[in-house]
């Protein structure tokens, strides 16, 4: 993976710990779709889940593995803009509920008990999303607030 920065930077790694929303944009016959999506980093994947008979995301990845994925943490009070925007491809892999798991751990709290019912009991009816980028770009495009 390549890593493009720009004159201001910040830790990519420490940055996709967050639990941010990223955007997947893909390619229909119809045109790009953007899915903003819940995402978990590891080994230098992203890693998204995805149920087929409700997500459209899916069977475009599998038509053209080509995408790009961006990620911004966002503050207005302080003026902070992080920005990471992936570009790669993606495949369609099994369920792995480990690392269905870690993600969801991120944004619901460990206590599986107390997640919405959504969550819960997610398995082979559920697949994930491995994006493997080719190259990042990385900047910093915070500013000074004025309100």
């Amino acid at each position: 993976m390549k890593v493009i920065e720009g004159t201001r930077s910040f830790n990519l790694d420490e940055f996709l710990k967050k639990p941010l929303f990223a955007h997947l944009s893909t390619l229909s016959k119809e045109g790009p779709r953007e899915s903003p999506v819940w995402f978990y980093w590891e080994d230098e994947c992203i890693y998204i889940i995805g149920t087929p008979s409700s997500d459209s995301f899916p069977s475009r990845i599998e038509e053209n593995p080509e995408c790009a994925i961006g990620v911004v943490d966002f503050d207005p009070a302080t003026g902070k803009v992080l920005h990471a925007g992936f570009r790669g491809r993606a495949t369609v892999e099994a369920f792995d509920k480990g690392i269905a798991t870690r993600l969801l751990k991120r944004y619901l709290g460990s206590d599986e008990k107390n997640w919405d019912s959504r969550f819960q009991g997610l398995g082979n009816s559920n697949i994930l999303i491995r994006f493997a980028p080719e190259t990042v770009v990385v900047r910093d495009q915070s500013f000074v607030p004025s309100i």
